[in-house]
């Protein structure tokens, strides 16, 4: 709020949210340039326009990879369940594989559920690791969990914090549908200041 075109940037760059797929890879573009601001120290955000996809472009691909990863694992594990809950339909399961759908049933959404959790929390390390070395960085994954582990206290704060900026993000749709517009593009301004915190922490200084 620093920046005295903080409403007017946040704004645009919230309706460049609306294209489909684009306008999310130039937001992720446009939340590395605002971390790049607060590595040199400028507290304002960046232009708002539409020339950060190339900046984008590379995180985006890399936590689209993870999400399909999580749910590739989440859909292998639910996938017997169906068939025995299409079984049970047909009246020709018994009660002991009815009793297995509805755990795998289970276990399949506590895959996906904490599993979208620790990809909350290794977010941070995830961008890092990205913007660094590169996609194939970000999807080395003992670097990633090395630069989580540097400390997890960082990690535990970093990672709560992103919970919350993700609920402000959804608090427009939530309330006045509309209001998704600014609330969205807030939320990634959230997430670079979150980042660099973490960056600057314990964990950042033992992996550098």
């Amino acid at each position: 709020m620093r920046d005295p075109l903080w409403v007017s940037k946040v704004v645009i760059i919230g309706l460049i949210l609306l294209i489909p797929i684009a306008g999310a890879i130039n937001g992720i573009g446009w939340m590395l340039a605002t971390l790049d601001l607060l590595r040199a120290g400028e507290e304002k955000l960046p232009p708002a326009n539409f020339s950060y996809l190339g900046r984008g472009i590379r995180l985006f691909l890399v936590q689209l990879l993870y999400v399909l990863a999580l749910l590739v694992v989440s859909v292998l594990i639910y996938a017997p369940a169906v068939s025995v809950f299409v079984q049970t339909g047909r009246g020709s399961s018994n009660l002991a594989e009815l009793t297995i759908g509805l755990l795998l049933n289970l276990l399949s959404f506590s895959v996906a559920t904490l599993g979208s959790l620790a990809l909350t929390f290794a977010t941070p390390s995830i961008v890092l690791a990205t913007d660094r070395r590169g996609i194939a960085g970000g999807l080395r994954l003992p670097d990633v969990i090395r630069l989580a582990r540097g400390s997890l206290a960082n990690t535990l704060i970093a990672g709560l914090m992103l919970i919350a900026a993700n609920f402000i993000g959804s608090l427009g749709l939530i309330i006045c549908g509309i209001g998704v517009v600014f609330t969205a593009a807030y939320s990634l301004a959230m997430q670079a200041w979150i980042i660099h915190g973490f960056e600057i922490g314990p964990s950042a200084t033992s992996a550098a």
